[in-house]
């Protein structure tokens, strides 16, 4: 059976990554901070599903518990890594805590690198895929998400081209507005974000995208036209006019 490590599996995409690929006959490590909400999932997977799935507790912000993670992908190759933990703050990066924006740095950036490179340590000659989750955002300025989101795409490009020679795929997910629990989890009910219901997406399709790219070896995975057509937009419009654009809502 084929192996997927998935962070951030407590909620969100990483559910519905957890769930996908369970169904696929996929054993998981699933790894979060929230011990019940884990739990409640490997049980439901593994009822329904007849999979392996280990739980594995971690804070991302924290270097030593990103290191026992990384120790997990060492000790026991995996054969697909999602790195989808994240969370977000308010676009005012001067009025933010600089601790918040320096976990915030450490979760989006930095860990996903740690687990990158424990992950294409052990899968090069021995094939094997990585899903960064990244965001529309990373496309447009603005504040600490878009650079960080940014940071994971342009190097998800290249580890795409310098280890694909080895059977190591690279995949950034760029979803735009998705329906899942990372708006609320910043205290935004529905409707607060002032964007249009058309721009929003389903978890279950932005999932089915990510695998289906990352299996297709692709370094850039962006669910839906209209969201590829905003990207390619992104490159000919003014930065001026795309941040002002940006200031709203949350991707």
């Amino acid at each position: 059976m084929p192996t997927a490590l998935i962070t951030g599996a407590s909620a969100g995409l990483g559910v519905e990554f957890a769930r996908q690929l369970a169904a696929r006959q996929a054993d998981l490590v699933l790894v979060a901070r929230s011990a019940d909400a884990l739990e409640a999932l490997a049980a439901q997977l593994r009822d329904e599903h007849g999979v392996h799935v280990e739980v594995l507790l971690a804070d991302l912000a924290i270097e030593a518990d990103v290191q026992r993670v990384a120790d997990r992908i060492a000790d026991a190759p995996i054969d697909l890594l999602v790195n989808n933990a994240g969370f977000g703050l308010p676009l005012h990066f001067a009025d933010n805590p600089i601790d918040d924006e320096v976990r915030h740095l450490r979760v989006h950036v930095e860990a996903s690198m740690r687990l990158m490179h424990a992950a294409i340590s052990a899968m090069r000659g021995r094939g094997g895929r990585i899903i960064n989750v990244a965001s529309v955002a990373g496309f447009i300025s603005r504040s600490t998400y878009s650079a960080c989101k940014s940071w994971l795409i342009g190097f998800s490009r290249w580890a795409n081209a310098e280890y694909g020679r080895d059977g190591v795929s690279v995949t950034a997910l760029c979803p735009g507005f998705t329906h899942t629990s990372f708006h609320e989890r910043m205290g935004l009910a529905p409707g607060q974000e002032g964007v249009p219901s058309i721009m929003w997406l389903d978890a279950p399709r932005v999932v089915r995208a990510g695998l289906r790219d990352a299996a297709l070896g692709r370094p850039v995975s962006i669910p839906s036209l209209r969201y590829k057509v905003i990207v390619a937009l992104t490159r000919v419009l003014p930065s001026r006019l795309t941040s002002g654009i940006a200031r709203r809502g949350r991707v």
